[in-house]
């Protein structure tokens, strides 16, 4: 990766991702359940993802008292990260109607009424990015390269990068 990227332009490349692949892994940081498959809706403007989950889950059920630590782990073929922030429970009516499609209709059969839907908002406070600029080509060249010469491959670059 370029170190001429910015940290915006890093924040801009991460929530790119997470915007056109939607899906990762989401879990309070203290708690021993696991992490869930979790699909984000991102608001960049406020450092915000967006989550539909329902009222029973064992992650809304550990929300409920009020905001936790929380990760959204992302992984495409470009972009990782470890989204760190404070989750809580938002039963957020705009939302429902602003981020609503047939993918999440489908997990609520009585639609937008559903009882038991709500939603899980995380403001984002910090993240490490990896941003990977190889392709294939690039990929099996840096191997032979690292293995030939006993060096580590460059494919990329790890970043921290603060959201306040």
């Amino acid at each position: 990766m370029s170190d001429n990227l910015t940290n915006a332009e890093i924040q801009d490349r991460l929530w790119k991702a997470v915007e056109d692949h939607h899906t990762g892994m989401l879990g309070l940081t203290h708690d021993s359940h696991h992490f869930q498959p979790m699909t984000a809706f991102v608001e960049k403007d406020t450092n915000t993802l967006w989550f539909f989950t329902r009222k029973d889950t064992d992650l809304a059920r550990s929300v409920e008292g009020g905001a936790n630590d929380a990760a959204f782990i992302f992984i495409d073929r470009k972009v990782q990260a470890s989204i760190d922030g404070r989750i809580a429970l938002s039963h957020d009516q705009a939302r429902i109607d602003r981020y609503w499609n047939a993918h999440v209709a489908a997990w609520y059969p009585d639609g937008k009424d559903d009882p038991m839907l709500t939603l899980l908002r995380l403001d984002v406070s910090e993240a490490a990015v990896w941003i990977t600029e190889a392709g294939p080509l690039k990929y099996a060249l840096e191997l032979v390269k690292g293995n030939t010469t006993r060096s580590t491959p460059d494919l990329g670059e790890r970043r921290d990068v603060n959201f306040q």
